[in-house]
This record gives C-alpha cells, sequence and structure tokens, in this order.
C-alpha cells in the first residue's frame, strides 16, 4: 500500500508541476511584425534611476495588452567591432500586425510608461521590421 501512494503521490506532484509549467509559457515568438527598443538613461549608473525605469517598464509590460513577445534586455558583454553595447536597457516587442502595433502605439499602458520612464533616458532607439512572406 505504501508502494501505490508513492507512485500515487508522485504522479500528482509531476501533473501539477507540468501543469504549472505549460501555464507560465512565455508567448510564442510572432515573426509578422518585431518592434525593437533601445534606452540609453541619463544616469546608467545610478541605482535608484534603473529601478525607477525597470519597476515602470515591467508594469508596463505586465499591462500591454497587444505586445505578444516581450523581452526586456541589457548588454550582453560581447564585445565585437559589429556589436553596440553602448545601451543601457533593450525591449523586444512582437504584434501579429502592423495595425495591432499601431494600437500598442496609442494604449495606455504604453502611453503611461513613457510619461512615467522619459525623464530617465537620455535617448531612444527603435528598430520595427515586418517578417519576410
Amino acid at each position: 500500500m505504501k508502494t501505490f501512494f508513492k507512485i500515487g503521490l508522485g504522479l500528482f506532484f509531476f501533473l501539477t508541476f507540468t501543469n504549472m509549467k505549460a501555464q507560465d509559457k512565455e508567448p510564442e515568438f510572432d515573426k509578422n511584425f518585431t518592434h525593437v527598443v533601445y534606452f540609453w538613461l541619463n544616469n546608467p549608473d545610478n541605482v535608484q534611476d534603473r529601478a525607477d525605469f525597470l519597476k515602470s517598464l515591467n508594469k508596463f509590460m505586465e499591462n500591454s495588452l497587444y505586445a505578444k513577445t516581450k523581452f526586456i534586455g541589457e548588454p550582453a558583454g560581447t564585445p565585437r567591432e559589429v556589436v553596440d553595447g553602448s545601451f543601457t536597457y533593450s525591449l523586444i516587442l512582437s504584434f501579429p500586425s502592423k495595425e495591432i502595433q499601431d494600437k500598442y502605439q496609442k494604449e495606455k499602458a504604453h502611453l503611461k510608461f513613457i510619461e512615467e520612464s522619459e525623464h530617465l533616458w537620455k535617448r531612444v532607439q527603435v528598430y520595427d521590421s515586418v517578417g519576410l512572406k
């Protein structure tokens, strides 16, 4: 009976963990439209500025209705002649279409992020791309 209980308990934990992992799965990258943004903060060494920026950016990402892929990064430390690692943070978003990305530009969460954070950056560079058919 103990062996049966152990197997049943193990199966329960396996199925619970597997189900939890499936629910936490990140959205798949949408190849139709990408929006890549690089931010250069005014004071990149200021711990409070970085924390404030990331707090606002993460809040924005949690509330965006349109962005599918939501990736926040920082320079990878891969010094090569063709790599620009001068930015403070990067943001990569994907959308199912240009029209959805246009809606994202006007959404409340996006505009609130800009309002809260624009005083923290000195430069923003955006690269938008559509997928090849």
